[in-house]
């Protein structure tokens, strides 16, 4: 498999966001309970336990990551079925995340955006929420999951290489 990346980076007055979008035929409720119920959330991303809402943290299990460490998630907002805001706090920084799900005529469409400061990293952060969002694409689908060698390091070059969008 040689999955294409798909990003794209945006300026910001804060920086760059990095946006990714899949589109899924299924309502957006849907596509929100791939992306809250931690039963769902198993199957292509990991787990999570704690009491979810805005302004609450939850921890989530990686999963798919060596080691399958937990992350705490922040629920910054929380507007169902459409609009969830994240942030993620580990050894590597804070990450701000914003997902949109939006739906017309019954096909949704799910925007994922990474907020940064930068560019910097991008050719490591972005191969990821490719393979990542790709595993929700298949876990719907019932699908074998992706593996992460067919996005890395195969896609790091198109993420460095990115130029900031009008």
């Amino acid at each position: 498999m040689t999955p294409l990346p798909t990003g794209r980076l945006f300026g910001t007055d804060a920086g760059v966001d990095l946006v990714l979008t899949r589109t899924f035929r299924a309502p957006a409720e849907d596509v929100w309970a791939s992306l809250t119920e931690s039963e769902r959330t198993a199957r292509w991303f990991g787990p999570w336990t704690g009491e979810s809402g805005p302004g609450r943290t939850i921890k989530v299990q990686m999963v798919f990551e060596e080691g399958q460490g937990w992350m705490d998630i922040r629920i910054d907002d929380c507007v169902p079925p459409r609009l969830l805001k994240l942030s993620t706090v580990d050894e590597v920084g804070v990450w701000l995340l914003t997902v949109e799900v939006s739906e017309v005529d019954g096909v949704s469409e799910l925007k994922l955006v990474h907020h940064r400061e930068s560019r910097e990293g991008a050719g490591d952060i972005g191969p990821g929420w490719e393979y990542y969002l790709d595993m929700l694409v298949a876990s719907r689908e019932g699908q074998a999951l992706p593996s992460f060698d067919d996005y890395y390091p195969a896609q790091k070059e198109y993420y460095e290489t990115l130029t900031v969008s009008e």
